[in-house]
């Protein structure tokens, strides 16, 4: 029976034990940066589980008209992402011998099969049943996946968020499909040209939306830089293409309406 009186320790509290044994190399030896591996990827979704939370905290206090806490957790996520990124930078310590020393073990082990990336993705607007399907029947991350699917994205809670602000909002863009990306809108690019010129508080919103925006293409972009310098042109594990794959993700905008509107202001 557990001891329930027994104090609360650094240990207890952050399960230091059972954090300290996930990390368990496959190679031989082991080989030595495969431990190196293991922990930046495993931090990688420990970010993203923290990204998912923090983005839900956005959508609600949108919701709820309170756009300046908004804005502060706005802020948070952008700062998680600097973090990312610069993990990167510790990653590519890994030459590309050193990677291939323990690659063969991965089998068909690969990022793409990061089913919290892949919520992050569907947050942000870019959904895709053909994602849902890569995981199996009544797994955690497929039941994940469908919830996110169907939810509407941070877009829809911008948007919602500007009705309620008084702007003109379609009304078929407050009751679009949700499980479709957003598509660009003029009626909405005019809201958005009317929010720079006449509305300070709505416009610096707007902004932390754009430096989202950048800060997920940034990250793409320095993670197809990585994949390239680590294994070139390869195929990727777990049969995806590598970084021919990761490179279409490039250059495609999250709210293009945010970036249509600049050689308009």
């Amino acid at each position: 029976m557990a001891d329930t009186t027994a104090a609360v320790t650094y240990n207890r509290y952050l399960k230091i034990d059972e954090l300290l044994s996930l990390q368990q190399p496959r190679s031989d030896g082991p080989e030595h940066d495969e431990l190196l591996f293991i922990v930046i990827h495993q931090v990688y979704e420990l970010w993203f589980k923290e990204l998912l939370h923090e983005f839900d905290r956005v959508a609600r206090l949108l919701t709820a008209d309170e756009s300046h806490r908004a804005q502060h957790t706005l802020k948070r996520i952008l700062t998680i992402l600097k973090v990312m990124v610069a993990q990167l930078d510790i990653l590519e310590t890994m030459t590309p011998l050193e990677f291939l020393s323990f690659r063969a073990r991965l089998e068909a082990a690969s990022g793409f099969q990061s089913d919290q990336f892949r919520q992050v993705e569907f947050v942000l607007g870019a959904k895709s049943e053909a994602a849902i399907a890569r995981f199996p029947e009544g797994s955690r991350a497929r039941e994940a996946l469908t919830q996110r699917y169907h939810a509407p994205t941070l877009w829809d809670a911008f948007v919602h968020y500007l009705a309620r602000e008084g702007y003109r909002v379609p009304d078929a863009l407050l009751s679009r499909d949700v499980t479709a990306g957003p598509e660009p809108s003029t009626d909405i690019q005019n809201i958005l040209i009317d929010i720079y010129r006449g509305d300070a508080k709505n416009a610096e919103l707007c902004e932390r939306l754009v430096d989202l925006d950048e800060g997920i293409q940034e990250w793409r972009y320095r993670h197809v830089k990585m994949v390239q310098r680590t294994i070139g042109t390869k195929h990727g594990t777990g049969g995806s293409s590598g970084a021919a794959y990761l490179a279409t993700t490039l250059a495609k905008p999250l709210f293009p309406d945010l970036w249509e509107i600049r050689s308009h202001l």
